[in-house]
């Protein structure tokens, strides 16, 4: 029985929820509270992230080893600017953390446990999905495209002397995005057939459409390389590939129990 905002339960009964009824103000009030909570955090992470900024820039410019001395800065502001970016960039990634535990404490309770466990379930996979592809990225993408790209000028007698280094740090950030970001598209395959709205078969027939897409993908968010191109596009279709056996293995599942006869809950035999 409730009573305003509160209900009365039995002891030991648990609901599937665990936020009570409240009033339309009160959510707004907890909102207000997360949205303060996750822009403090990011500004707190933003700062904390200034010491390490000479740090990142070396990472940032590791993956050109055998061009590392011609990256330079050419105006004044160009440490600025790379500070600027690595702020940014870096502490959004840093804040990232803070950020999805005040945004899930805050929708958590409206949540069933099964749509809790779901979530959970798919940033933790989308996590490891985004690191696989940030070093994929740095460990061999990066390395090998600027090598190519570097045969390519010598091969059309094109002899470079000077990197900026603002594009090559841009070049890096959006590799190593681009990475993380192309490999979240299993994820979103294993949701929508998980769901039921993709089936398996659909997948299996669609595959060469699919790898088309994969390499157009490829094409467009690598740099200018068929080597980085082919390198992003081989694991994302071979996810692909993944995708299609536990979508299929989800669908046998539940054909199994829809084939279960229903349980008995008159009591009679």
């Amino acid at each position: 029985m409730k009573i305003g905002r509160f209900s009365l339960k039995t002891p030991g009964f648990k609901d599937e929820y665990d936020d009570p009824p409240r009033p339309f103000l009160e959510h707004l009030i907890d909102l207000r509270k997360c949205l303060i909570q996750c822009a403090s955090s990011w500004i707190i992470c933003e700062i904390a992230i200034v010491p390490f900024a000479p740090t990142i820039t070396r990472w940032l410019i590791a993956p050109a080893q055998q061009s590392k001395d011609m990256v330079q800065g050419l105006t004044w502001t160009a440490g600025f600017d790379i500070l600027i970016k690595i702020m940014i960039w870096g502490g959004t990634a840093l804040s990232l953390p803070a950020l999805l535990f005040f945004l899930l404490r805050f929708v958590f309770p409206g949540l069933k446990r099964s749509e809790r466990a779901v979530i959970v379930f798919c940033l933790f996979t989308s996590t490891i999905l985004f690191m696989g592809g940030v070093w994929m990225a740095y460990a061999a993408t990066l390395d090998i495209a600027f090598q190519v790209l570097q045969k390519l000028n010598a091969w059309m007698g094109i002899k470079v002397e000077i990197l900026t280094l603002d594009q090559h740090i841009e070049i890096v950030i959006k590799t190593i995005l681009a990475f993380g970001l192309a490999f979240q598209m299993p994820l979103l395959l294993l949701a929508l057939g998980w769901i039921g709205v993709i089936p398996s078969r659909m997948l299996r027939d669609k595959r060469r459409h699919a790898v088309v897409i994969i390499f157009i993908i490829a094409m467009v968010l690598t740099p200018p390389d068929p080597v980085s191109q082919i390198v992003m596009a081989i694991p994302m279709c071979l996810l692909y590939e993944v995708c299609i056996w536990v979508i299929r293995l989800r669908e046998l599942a539940v054909g199994k129990k829809d084939d279960e006869p229903p349980e008995n809950t008159d009591g009679v035999e």
